[in-house]
């Protein structure tokens, strides 16, 4: 294993930047996830690690070596791709030995490690079978069996998982862990699957329009992402994001409003983002049950989706507490919820919510960067007591 650097790594085709002035540090050992959207660049600065684009500017280390002029086969990598590719005519020990006949390894050699990574990856017995009497998933750990045989100092990984069934890409997150917690050897991964970057990763790479937005822990990106675009794009389904106001009071759109002490050098246009999972029905338990709840909202249900172990629960608010206004307001907000299963809400009811105040997130609506993430100090909770001893 070995740790891994790019520096100011960028990639042009023609007016078109793929990466741009990009920076990466992987430890020795670390399993790092590449996670954005179609189309942001994340593809592209693996095959740069990997030597199959050369990138524009920039450089690239893999332990103490610069590699960024050398063909993949002097670098130390092994990769797997999203299209499996075996070798149809041939079994799965020859797909999986392939790469060392091909440099001539000795037939003991051969052996060895060709029998050591088909009992990590769970494939003893399956010595002489075609691809074709392989599962989805067999054939996926054959692809994964190659790659370990060449003992590599960084596996690289572009998104594996994506053409296997929901249950199967499940089993294999899980196998993934285990075999990398057993070669403890650096790992990274693309994928557009924030399961997969979330439940794998040591630590998960946000990119949008070839820049890493944030590069940290899993749970620090969910928890406190550093900008809008993390906010949006962490999270299934996404965080609620709402434009408003920093007033001496607090922030205020349209519909919705939470008071406490803004900074003295706050932004006109912010944006207020919260979790459906921190948006409770006010006279539930858990609603009445919050430390430092935000003022009540009159709001209706909207649309209602059971998804067995939650719901998820579309909200619509606006100025006015009338249903049949509400529902026919054009520029209602809506705010999606997550509730337990056996909560008793009828689509057109109308309900009051709160907001956990210790998980909202406030944002610069101009430069997208975070300004604060929870609402819960002392100062703002005398200032939330007070707006609601008025309001009552």
């Amino acid at each position: 294993m070995a740790r891994l650097t790019l520096d100011h790594v960028t990639k042009r085709y023609g007016d078109v930047v793929a990466v741009d002035e990009l920076g990466l540090r992987v430890t020795d050992g670390e399993f790092v996830t590449l996670v954005g959207p179609s189309g942001c660049g994340k593809s592209t600065t693996i095959e740069i690690i990997a030597g199959l684009t050369e990138p524009t500017d920039g450089s690239v280390h893999i332990g103490d070596r610069e590699v960024t002029t050398l063909p993949p086969k002097d670098r130390g990598i092994a990769m797997v791709f999203q299209n499996i590719a075996l070798f149809p005519h041939l079994n799965v020990f020859k797909n999986v030995s392939f790469g060392l006949r091909l440099r001539d390894y000795e037939t003991a050699e051969i052996e060895r490690r060709v029998d050591r990574a088909m009992e990590i990856v769970q494939l003893e017995g399956m010595r002489n079978r075609q691809p074709e009497e392989l599962s989805g998933g067999q054939r996926q750990r054959v692809a994964i069996a190659r790659a370990i045989v060449r003992n590599p100092d960084v596996f690289l990984m572009d998104e594996p998982l994506a053409n296997l069934d929901a249950s199967l890409r499940s089993h294999m997150r899980t196998e993934l862990q285990r075999l990398h917690k057993q070669l403890d050897t650096t790992v990274v991964y693309v994928t557009h699957d924030q399961a997969e970057a979330m439940t794998m990763s040591d630590r998960i790479a946000v990119i949008n329009d070839g820049e890493i937005q944030q590069f940290a822990p899993p749970l620090a990106c969910y928890n406190e992402p550093r900008n809008l675009f993390v906010a949006g794009f962490i999270g299934s389904p996404g965080m609620n994001l709402i434009d408003g106001t920093m007033t001496d009071e607090g922030f205020g759109s349209r519909a919705i409003g939470v008071s406490f002490d803004p900074p003295p050098d706050r932004p006109d246009a912010v944006t207020l983002g919260v979790r459906p999972e921190d948006v409770y029905l006010a006279d539930s338990e858990r609603g009445s049950g919050l430390s430092v709840p935000s003022t009540a909202i009159d709001a209706v249900a909207d649309v209602i989706e059971p998804m067995g172990d939650e719901t998820f629960v579309y909200f619509l608010c606006s100025e006015t507490a009338e249903p049949d206004e509400t529902a026919s307001d054009p520029d209602a907000t809506q705010l999606l919820a997550s509730v337990p299963p056996e909560t008793d809400v009828e689509e057109d009811e109308p309900v009051r919510l709160v907001l956990d105040r210790s998980r909202i997130h406030l944002f610069d609506t101009a430069s997208g960067e975070a300004i604060t993430h929870g609402l819960d100090s002392d100062a703002t909770a005398g200032a939330q007591r007070e707006a609601d001893a008025e309001r009552e």
